[in-house]
């Protein structure tokens, strides 16, 4: 029997029945492949973008920045960011992950670096607006590109372990922060500049790492078997009938996709405001120095690893989404409002750690639940959407933070505040998961794809 027609019935036989699910070793081995790598790169990106809430520590003082010119500079990054989500994640659908993926680290790397050398508040406005525009694509582009990799029953935990790079990202940054602004006055150079420099630069590298080793598509991939990448083309298959009952004409028309973006709007205002601010907030608690600051908010992130894959695993594992995020939420929200009104610091600063472990707990679940009815193309598009509406929180959480600390002269109401956006978040998947209610109907699987 000629091999191209053996494929073909081969193929024929693996979309005769559902496949939900990988085998393990084809599981194991896309994972192993494609989830470091991808995860190294969110942690390098997120360093970037969050790392001038160490440099403030010096930085402010040494340039004169109130908290409301840093809380307006630390928040247009997510401006840009926003503008050019739904622009990237079309060009990496067009162009492939192993090119686009490529650029978006050499840019944002050399612009990273390039915090450096900013001197007044109108400098520091534009390199963080240009960061974001460099970075923009990347995080909704890695959601994207796990959909051609892994159907939906086992996304959360695909997601988690890649997305485990953000707490895991603060728990570098935390560790690598006091021996960087320790390098005040070498070369002539502040800390906070050391600081920007040697963290940029694992981007630039990363960009050729990435254009060698990351395959666009199963298809791609060398380092799988034929009968690997037809089992991942009959689970994806199977899923992308199903969810083609499911999909508004386009992502734009289907109000799922606005409410999940208008979520993620006030996730992570409260994200941003608060981890833009930890390391003044702890130090103003505890009087600590840089060094102790830096291996608390370490703990912090790994604390938050545990958190966010044993979540992801335990939903994944019962199948359940909405309750694995609105939980942690509905805690976080509880745990702000104490912090805010507690003055005993051994109190305070162990809840505010909470919130960020709490945080990073329910990312798995919440981030795998809009691939339950966009694919192709609209996966592309509409997860875009979803994070480029979610980035406006991103921008007015750090300023309003900022704006409340010059006028009351404390973090406290800012912190008491944040509770609010959590319990609305609640409120909005609430709706959500009435509204995205499974279908019990079984879909018609489309036919298998001529080699």
């Amino acid at each position: 029997m000629p091999d191209r027609l053996k494929d073909s019935l081969q193929r024929d036989a693996m979309l005769a029945e559902p496949a939900e699910q990988l085998s393990a070793a084809t599981a194991r081995r896309i994972t192993w492949r494609l989830i470091p790598l991808l995860a190294i790169g969110y942690c390098v990106a997120y360093i970037d973008r969050i790392n001038i809430s160490f440099a403030a520590l010096q930085m402010n003082r040494d340039l004169g920045f109130s908290a409301t010119v840093y809380g307006l500079g630390a928040g247009l990054f997510f401006l840009s960011y926003s503008a050019c989500e739904i622009p990237s994640n079309l060009m990496l659908h067009r162009m492939g992950a192993r090119r686009w993926m490529a650029r978006i680290l050499l840019t944002w790397g050399a612009l990273a670096m390039a915090m450096a050398l900013v001197r007044t508040p109108l400098e520091f406005y534009a390199v963080r607006l240009l960061l974001g525009a460099a970075e923009a694509g990347f995080f909704p582009g890695v959601l994207y590109y796990l959909t051609l990799w892994f159907p939906r029953s086992m996304r959360a935990r695909a997601i988690s372990r890649f997305y485990v790079a953000l707490p895991l990202s603060t728990a570098v940054m935390g560790a690598l922060a006091g021996a960087l602004l320790g390098m005040q006055g070498r070369l002539g150079l502040a800390g906070w500049q050391w600081l920007f420099l040697v963290e940029g630069l694992p981007a630039i590298l990363l960009s050729g790492v990435f254009f060698r080793l990351l395959p666009d598509k199963p298809d791609d991939a060398s380092w799988l078997t034929g009968d690997q990448q037809r089992e991942i083309d009959a689970a994806l298959a199977w899923e992308a009938a199903l969810t083609a009952k499911q999909n508004a004409p386009s992502p734009l028309a289907d109000p799922r996709v606005w409410l999940f973006g208008l979520a993620n709007t006030v996730m992570l205002a409260v994200l941003y405001a608060f981890t833009f601010s930890a390391p003044t907030i702890f130090q103003g608690y505890t009087h600590w120095s840089v060094d102790r600051i830096g291996s608390f908010v370490s703990a912090m992130g790994l604390v938050g690893v545990i958190a966010m894959v044993g979540n992801g695993w335990h939903s994944d594992r019962t199948g359940e989404r909405y309750g694995h995020a609105m939980v942690p939420a509905f805690l976080q929200a509880a745990a702000f409002l104490a912090a805010a009104f507690s003055r005993t610091p051994t109190v305070a600063v162990p809840l505010l750690a909470l919130t960020f472990v709490l945080f990073a707990s329910m990312q798995g679940p919440l981030l795998m639940l809009p691939t339950t009815f966009l694919s192709g193309r609209n996966a592309a598009v509409g997860l875009a959407t979803i994070n480029m509406i979610g980035m406006v929180g991103g921008f007015f959480g750090p300023y309003l933070m900022g704006i409340l600390r010059d006028w009351t002269g404390s973090y406290r109401a800012g912190t008491a505040l944040l509770a609010a956006p959590m319990l609305a978040f609640c409120v909005i998947l609430v709706v959500l998961r009435r509204m995205t209610a499974k279908t019990s109907e079984p879909p018609t699987l489309p036919a298998a794809r001529k080699q």
